[in-house]
């Protein structure tokens, strides 16, 4: 035979089994009005730039001139330091450094890969490649010479490798005929 549960009495609120959602929340109260709260982030300072152009333009305009004005800074000028205590200004002696007499020198590097990846306007350092058996080191014959031509390769084979036009100094272009008389001439991107 079954008995009924009977009604519990109130169990102390530890124990108590929860009622439905929201009942254990406080009394509500009236919230007072406030402003709303708006965050003022890049969109704002972006819009606020464009509604004041005339002044931004300006001011930009503003800071390049004093930039320019300013001029770059440079190392102490001795002279000029001696021109500020009241000393007279000495000119600077001038050594006249004569034009460099450029020609235009056809070489043939050892790699015809490598010259594929050269266009005119680039600056190369030109090697001569050391002969082992004479136990010979690389060594730069040029350094930073501007390459003006990269002819299209003739029939001939890859093997003798392929052909480059550079401008040099008069005196440079004799030290590359003499070094790809005797040694095979390779190139360096600067």
């Amino acid at each position: 035979m079954s008995v009924p549960p009977s009604p519990s009495p109130a169990l102390p609120s530890p124990l108590r089994a929860p009622g439905p959602p929201g009942t254990d929340a406080p009394a509500t109260c009236k919230v007072p009005h406030f402003d709303p709260v708006r965050v003022r982030g890049v969109r704002y300072r972006l819009q606020r730039l464009l509604r004041h152009r005339r002044r931004a333009l300006a001011a930009g305009l503003a800071v390049t001139a004093a930039l320019v004005a300013a001029g770059p800074r440079a190392a102490p000028d001795p002279l000029r330091a001696e021109r500020a205590r009241g000393h007279p200004a000495a000119q600077p002696e001038r050594r006249h450094v004569p034009p460099v007499d450029m020609v235009t020198a056809p070489v043939r590097i050892a790699d015809a890969a490598t010259v594929r990846l050269l266009r005119p306007g680039d600056r190369v350092d030109v090697i001569a490649a050391g002969d082992p058996a004479s136990g010979g080191e690389a060594r730069v014959v040029a350094r930073g010479v501007r390459v003006t031509e990269v002819p299209e390769p003739a029939g001939g084979s890859a093997e003798s490798g392929a052909l480059v036009v550079l401008s040099v100094p008069r005196a440079t272009a004799a030290r590359l005929v003499g070094a790809s008389a005797t040694t095979r001439l390779a190139v360096t991107l600067c």
